[in-house]
């Protein structure tokens, strides 16, 4: 299809490569807000009123950049069920590492993440594959030196596999 005929998208709707990127966005706001509420125990209504005023879409007072407007109902629902499913969550976590190394010993961040992607291999339809590349994505934007990717990918893989085998 030429750019010509390529549908336009309509104003205040986003368009398919927006709403992935929004979806992304919170993803990755989900993991910061796991992280925030276990190391403060702010609850997760505070949390989530201060994620919704203060980073979808808010531009940052040092460089002007602005950040990601997200998927909202994405964002919650991943939250809400990390909370609700926390122990499934984290003993499917656990036999995913090492013995000597279960959920309480790793990084609180990582922790955050396995949460928010058990969640959505748990309680939601996303294909297990998606869950695993956008929270391994989450994990470069953490760790930039792709040690931690690779861990989480694996982690993760193990992890989908018991959540939903049908899928493998």
């Amino acid at each position: 299809m030429s750019e010509a005929n390529a549908p336009k998208p309509q104003p205040g709707k986003p368009s398919g490569n927006q709403k992935r990127k929004m979806r992304s966005a919170s993803r990755l706001y989900a993991v910061q807000a796991l992280y925030q509420m276990e190391q403060s125990g702010i609850p997760v209504d505070k949390v989530r009123r201060e994620f919704l005023e203060f980073r979808f879409g808010a531009v940052d007072d040092d460089d002007g950049t602005e950040m990601l407007d997200g998927d909202v109902s994405l964002f919650s629902h991943v939250i809400e069920e990390a909370l609700n499913w926390q122990a499934k969550v984290d003993q499917m976590t656990d036999r995913a590492l090492v013995a000597k190394w279960p959920i309480a010993r790793i990084d609180p961040v990582l922790r955050a993440l396995f949460r928010a992607a058990g969640a959505e291999l748990v309680a939601t339809d996303t294909p297990p594959k998606v869950v695993i590349v956008e929270y391994v994505d989450v994990a470069v934007a953490f760790y930039p030196d792709g040690k931690e990717a690779k861990f989480v990918n694996a982690v993760l893989d193990h992890m989908a596999r018991e959540a939903k085998p049908e899928a493998f």
